[in-house]
């Protein structure tokens, strides 16, 4: 272990503090209620989801696998963010063991991408669905699935891993209050007495790699699609693939903006709270994992029609 300065000597971190909120400590009262309510909501409305997609043998079709996919992503976020913060909100449990905190950081940087590349995967299956329909079946196969599957996780396991590991190889030798909810990368590697500039470039060159990309996709996909459908002259049939991507792009549109206010006003700091980043990166965490299910769920009439067969079954 390196010392900290020619007069201190140096001293191993075994645990962190996490320190949320600090210049706006009531926030904690009349955000947990809400905070727990979400909670629920994501966990509850994800897993209804994946039984009903798992139960009703119609929704066995690869549009529903990605769907599945991107609930379980939800759910693992949710898990492995929020009971911590909740914790601390209730009960003051605000140590966090060195493994533990690095092992949140992987998950956070890991899943995040994974999300943004399944969202990809289900924009480019409408585009095909809409703009050529005949050769659907051909193209969008469980196979497809698969081996999209094994792309998400292995683009973003092998290009985010060196995050958690850059940041765990640093030097903590006193300083361990994280001034954050969450083991975010740079709260907890700006507590090193080692320089994290490597840190810092990475970390920036594979979120806008990775998420950057993901999005410019994403939005050129839907611009075919938009084009591919006004051009439709069959009755209705602009309205019901309109209706069939509304879902969608309105959850693409809801993270991608949540993150993009999340990286403005972290790059703003100065001006606004240094709370605020601190609250959008929790929410981020659980507002998008209670809607997606829900947004399925209400515009989806495939889902709406199994979980209510389901229901027919329980009765």
């Amino acid at each position: 272990m390196l010392p900290c300065s020619n007069n201190t000597p140096s001293r191993e971190v075994s645990d962190f503090l996490l320190n949320c909120f600090v210049r706006s400590p009531n926030w904690q009262h009349w955000l947990s209620l809400p905070l727990s309510l979400l909670f629920l909501l994501a966990m509850g409305a994800n897993s209804a989801l994946l039984i009903t997609i798992w139960l009703e043998a119609s929704l066995h079709e690869p549009m529903y696998y990605l769907l599945s996919l991107l609930s379980l992503l939800d759910m693992v976020l949710c898990l492995t963010v929020i009971p911590k913060v909740l914790a601390i909100f209730w009960f003051d449990l605000r140590p966090i063991s060195f493994s533990a905190c690095f092992l949140q950081m992987f998950i956070m940087n890991n899943f995040l991408p994974m999300e943004s590349c399944t969202f990809l995967a289900m924009a480019y299956d409408r585009y095909v669905a809409i703009c050529k329909p005949l050769h659907y079946p051909s193209i969008i196969t469980d196979q497809f699935v698969a081996k999209i599957v094994v792309f998400i996780l292995t683009r973003n396991t092998f290009l985010t891993a060196p995050i958690p590991i850059l940041s765990a190889r640093l030097h903590y030798c006193g300083k361990n209050i994280i001034e954050n909810c969450i083991c975010a990368n740079l709260s907890v590697s700006k507590l090193s007495c080692d320089n994290i500039a490597l840190n810092r470039i990475y970390q920036l060159i594979v979120a806008w790699t990775l998420l950057g990309s993901d999005l410019i996709l994403i939005f050129l996909s839907y611009t075919f699609i938009l084009r591919a459908v006004l051009r439709l002259k069959a009755k209705g049939a602009a309205a019901k693939a309109l209706s069939t991507c509304g879902s969608h792009f309105i959850l693409i549109l809801f993270f991608s903006t949540i993150l993009l206010v999340f990286v403005f006003t972290h790059m703003a700091k100065k001006k606004v709270s240094p709370d605020i980043p601190v609250l959008l990166n929790v929410l981020h965490h659980v507002i998008p994992a209670a809607l997606n299910p829900i947004v399925y769920g209400v515009r989806t009439q495939e889902i709406k029609q199994g979980i209510w067969k389901l229901l027919r079954r329980g009765d």
